[in-house]
């Protein structure tokens, strides 16, 4: 599949085998886990995230959607709004029927999953339990339908120097699907501090979100 991609002229040698690396997605997975996480501003393609080694969670996401590319997937991503916290994205993959999910994230629990969701529903609620700010608020509360990438392709966003933020500035007009009722609502509890700890160990104390 790389060998097809219009913008290979861009790639360096050394671009070319990291992206020859991966066989199946978790090799994505583990490649984002090797790199730093970016926690400054702005969005850069998946080359420069390539060239530079780091990565913010969605320059991960967009670097996840080019390397399933690479590997014959659709670059799909999917967009999470949280409350009183950082969004999150997600690039998206199948196997047979079931959804799975490549991510970078500043703590260690809104990685990866494995494709055995049946659903984009399920698999977003997978996050639910470990999606909360440093307070212990959880704070996911809604999805957005995938958006393929290839309909950026005329942007050359997999290669270019350009900022992506437009990509973002996109994902604010996608459908999004609630994941609590009010009534839900009132029963939300805090996550145990014991898991707090854990989740935000070794994040970049810069790049995590100061809650309200």
């Amino acid at each position: 599949m790389i060998s097809n991609w219009k913008a290979q002229g861009a790639f360096t040698n050394e671009d070319l085998s990291i992206l020859k690396r991966f066989r199946r997605p978790h090799d994505i997975q583990d490649f984002l886990n090797s790199i730093s996480y970016d926690e400054m501003p702005g969005t850069s393609s998946p080359r420069i995230v390539m060239e530079e080694g780091k990565a913010n969670c969605f320059e991960g996401s967009l670097f996840a959607a080019a390397a399933l590319r690479s590997i014959g997937r659709r670059p799909l991503i999917v967009d999470m709004i949280a409350q009183n916290d950082d969004d999150h994205v997600i690039a998206l993959f199948m196997e047979g029927k079931y959804y799975g999910a490549v991510a970078k994230s500043n703590t260690t629990m809104l990685r990866y999953r494995d494709p055995v969701f049946r659903s984009i529903r399920e698999l977003a609620m997978s996050y639910f339990p470990f999606y909360f700010n440093i307070k212990g608020e959880m704070t996911l509360r809604s999805f957005s339908n995938p958006v393929d990438l290839s309909r950026f392709d005329g942007r050359g966003w997999v290669t270019t120097d350009e900022n992506l933020d437009y990509i973002g500035d996109y994902l604010n007009t996608v459908r999004h699907h609630e994941v609590l009722d009010h009534r839900m609502r009132k029963h939300v509890s805090r996550a145990d501090d014991d898991i707090v700890k854990m989740c935000f160990s070794g994040a970049i104390t810069e790049g995590v979100y100061k809650p309200e």
